[in-house]
């Protein structure tokens, strides 16, 4: 069985990629949101043309970004979400909801210090982790049925 999984989230660390590679071998699919910050911001007014208005210029991009997100989430049998430290990550939050919304299977993943903060979030995931192996290692349990060695 192959398993589709967005990843969703933070984009500072490299949290994805650590999850990828520990997951090679395994019969998973990995998708998510664009991570390049700037083309991601700038997606809308590439697209639609220059945006004075810093507000607009970020709804454009926010519109176009959501078809991708909307998208991935809709066609992914577990979610994965992350909140990082650095920033407050509004969107992930969003996402999260969304996934819970759906009825995705949704593992969130965050430092203990975000614990009270996200008690809610927490509250609709399947799986709550603090690391990214402990996704790796609950991919390897939904796919092979054995525990981690």
């Amino acid at each position: 069985m192959t398993l589709k999984v967005y990843l969703s989230g933070e984009i500072h660390t490299d949290w994805r990629e650590q999850i990828t590679e520990g997951a090679a071998g395994m019969d998973v699919a990995f998708f998510g949101p664009v991570t390049d910050h700037a083309a991601s911001d700038d997606c809308g007014v590439t697209i639609f043309g220059n945006e004075p208005n810093k507000f607009w210029h970020d709804h454009k991009g926010a519109m176009i970004n959501a078809i991708r997100i909307r998208k991935g989430i809709a066609d992914a049998d577990i979610v994965v979400v992350r909140f990082g430290d650095q920033y407050k990550q509004w969107n992930a939050a969003f996402d999260a909801g969304y996934s819970a919304a759906l009825g995705k299977s949704l593992i969130i993943l965050h430092g203990a210090d975000h614990a009270h903060a996200l008690k809610e979030v927490d509250a609709a995931a399947l799986a709550v982790a603090q690391k990214p192996s402990q996704v790796v290692e609950i991919l390897h349990y939904v796919l092979k049925g054995e525990l981690p060695k």
